[in-house]
C-alpha cells in the first residue's frame, strides 16, 4: 500500500488567518469566542448569542477582508465557505511548494473538499427574494453558491486540477472524512497529490435556532463569550457555533521525496464508524468513538500504547464529552494501553475556536500535526473542574496551558449528527 504524508497546511480560523498566526495564538492560550447579541437585531433575540468569528480587518494583520484575497467575480460566485476554502487552500498549496503547470502534474492532483451545511444565508435570503418577488428575484449564481462540492470545483479550476474533484457532508465529521478519504485515494493510485479538507460559515440566526432548538448550544455565558466553551469541565453546557477552513496537501511518500518537500507527518491510519443510535444524541458507552480510534490505529499497525496526544472532538456539550472520555480510557488504558489514565494526554481546541462544524475535523487535524511538528500539546481552555463526575475524568487534559512534550503519534477525533465517527492517525516520519 501506498504511503501517504502531510506537505502542506492551510488555515483560516477564529483566532485569524494562516497557520503561523492561528497556532500562535492557541498556543498562548486565546479565544475566538465573541459576543454576536449585537451583530444583527436576529441574535438579540436567540438564547445563544456567542460564536467563533473569523475576525475582519486588513489582511496585513491575519485578518479577513474578501476584497483583498478574491476578485469581485469570484467574490460574487463564491459563498462564503468556498471563499475561505480558496483562501486555506492557496496557503497550503505555497507552503507545500506545490504549484503544478505541466499536464502530468495536474492530472495526478485533486480536490476534496466538503461543508456540513454550507450556504444558509443564500437558502435565506433567496427565499425571502422569491417570495417577494418570484422567479426573476432568484440569481443564477444561486445554485452553485449552495452546492458543497463547489469550493472543491473553485479550487480544482483556478489551479487546473485534473485528478480527482470530490466532496465530503457529512456533519461534523466532514472535514477528517475529507482528509481519510482523499487519503485512500492516494494510496489506491488515484491521485499522487490531493488538496482536503472542510469550510463552514453558516453563523445565521436560523442556524444558531435550530441547534438551540436541540438543545445543543452553549446558553448560560452570553455576557462572557471567551468563557463559554469549556471542554470537559463540569459546568459545560453546551457548544459554540464557529466558522472557517482547514486544508492540507497531502501527497504519496515517494512523490513527496523525490521532490524535495517538507513532510510534516505521516497519515499512518484512518477509522470510521457508526454510532447506529440516534440522530442527535452519542451513545452513553461511547462505542462509536472507540471503534474509529481502535480502526485508526488497526490500519496504523501501532498498540494503544504509542498514543501520545489525541485530539478530542469534545464539542463541550455534557453527553458528548462523557462518551469521548470513556471511549479514550477504556480503548488507551489496558493490556496494550497507558498505565493510568494521567498518561493519556487529550484536549480539546474548541475551546479557543468553538466548533466549526464541517471544517472543525481538518482544523483540528492540522492541530493534530502541529503538535507532533512542534512538540507541543495546546490546551483545552476554560478547563476550571474536569468531570462529571470527576472520578471518571481522570486524563490529563492539558488545562488552560500548552505543554511541551514529545509528540510521535496524535489521533484527532470527530464525530457528527446521524452518528457517523472518523479518527485520523498521524505520526513523526
Amino acid at each position: 500500500m501506498r504511503r501517504v504524508v502531510v506537505t502542506g497546511l492551510g488555515l483560516v480560523t477564529p483566532l485569524g488567518l494562516g497557520v503561523r498566526r492561528t497556532w500562535t495564538r492557541l498556543i498562548e492560550g486565546q479565544c475566538g469566542v465573541v459576543s454576536i447579541k449585537d451583530r444583527s437585531p436576529g441574535f438579540g433575540l436567540l438564547p445563544s448569542q456567542v460564536a467563533a468569528l473569523v475576525p475582519t480587518g486588513e489582511k496585513k494583520d491575519g485578518m479577513w477582508n474578501v476584497k483583498e484575497h478574491l476578485s469581485p467575480g469570484d467574490e460574487r460566485r463564491m459563498a462564503r465557505f468556498a471563499q475561505y476554502a480558496m483562501v486555506a487552500s492557496e496557503e497550503a498549496l505555497h507552503d507545500a511548494n506545490w504549484l503544478p503547470k505541466k499536464d502530468e502534474d495536474l492530472e495526478v492532483t485533486g480536490v476534496y473538499m466538503g461543508s456540513g451545511i454550507g450556504s444558509l444565508d443564500d437558502v435565506y435570503d433567496t427565499t425571502l427574494a422569491y417570495e417577494k418577488g418570484g422567479y426573476r428575484k432568484v440569481s443564477p449564481l444561486f445554485v452553485p453558491r449552495l452546492l458543497i462540492n463547489l469550493a472543491a470545483g473553485h479550487v480544482s479550476m483556478r489551479y487546473g486540477f485534473k485528478g480527482p474533484n470530490h466532496a465530503a457532508t457529512t456533519a461534523c465529521t466532514t472535514g477528517a472524512h475529507s482528509i481519510g478519504d482523499a487519503s485512500r485515494l492516494i494510496q489506491f493510485g488515484d491521485a499522487d497529490v490531493m488538496l482536503a479538507g472542510g469550510a463552514e460559515s453558516c453563523i445565521h440566526p436560523l442556524a444558531i435556532s435550530g441547534f438551540a432548538r436541540a438543545r445543543s448550544l452553549s446558553t448560560e455565558r452570553n455576557d462572557r463569550p471567551t468563557e463559554a466553551s469549556r471542554p470537559f469541565d463540569r459546568d459545560r453546557d453546551g457548544f459554540v457555533i464557529g466558522e472557517g477552513a482547514g486544508v492540507v496537501v497531502l501527497e504519496e511518500l515517494e512523490h513527496a521525496k523525490k521532490r524535495g518537500a517538507k513532510i510534516y507527518a505521516e497519515v499512518a491510519g484512518y477509522g470510521l464508524s457508526s454510532d447506529a443510535y440516534h440522530m442527535t444524541a452519542p451513545r452513553e458507552d461511547g462505542q462509536g468513538p472507540r471503534l474509529a480510534m481502535k480502526h485508526a490505529l488497526r490500519h496504523s499497525g501501532l498498540k494503544p500504547s504509542a498514543v501520545d496526544y489525541i485530539n478530542a472532538h469534545a464539542t463541550s456539550t455534557p453527553l458528548g464529552d462523557a462518551a469521548e472520555n470513556r471511549a479514550i480510557k477504556e480503548l488507551l488504558l489496558g493490556q496494550e494501553g497507558k498505565n493510568k489514565a494521567s498518561e493519556i494526554n487529550v484536549s480539546s481546541t474548541k475551546g479557543a475556536i468553538g466548533h466549526l462544524l464541517g471544517a472543525a475535523g481538518s482544523v483540528e487535524a492540522i492541530f493534530s500535526v502541529l503538535a507532533i511538528h512542534h512538540n507541543v500539546l495546546p490546551p483545552t481552555l476554560n478547563l476550571d473542574s474536569p468531570g462529571d463526575p470527576p472520578e471518571d475524568f481522570d486524563c490529563n487534559y492539558i488545562a488552560k496551558a500548552a505543554q511541551q512534550k514529545e509528540v510521535s503519534v496524535a489521533l484527532s477525533n470527530s464525530f457528527g449528527f446521524g452518528g457517523t465517527n472518523a479518527s485520523l492517525c498521524f505520526r513523526r516520519m
